[in-house]
C-alpha cells in the first residue's frame, strides 16, 4: 500500500508541476509579446517561478521515499 501511495504522490506532484510550468511560461511569452522591452525582467521572474514550482515534486519524492521506508 505504501508503494501505491508513493506512486500517487510522485505522479500528482509531477502533473501539478507540469501544469504550473506551462502556465508560467505561457504567461511570460504573452507578457513579452505585449511589452518586448521587459523581456529580461520577465525571464528572471519566470525562472524564479519555475524554480519554486519544481520544488514541489522534489518534496513529493522525498515524502514518497519516507513512506516507502516505513
Amino acid at each position: 500500500m505504501g508503494a501505491l501511495a508513493a506512486a500517487i504522490a510522485v505522479g500528482l506532484g509531477a502533473l501539478g508541476a507540469g501544469i504550473g510550468n506551462g502556465l508560467i511560461v505561457s504567461k511570460t511569452v504573452e507578457g513579452v509579446a505585449r511589452q518586448p522591452e521587459l523581456r529580461g525582467q520577465l525571464q528572471t521572474i519566470m525562472f524564479i517561478g519555475i524554480g519554486l514550482v519544481e520544488a514541489l515534486p522534489i518534496i513529493g519524492v522525498v515524502i514518497a521515499l519516507m513512506v516507502m521506508g516505513r
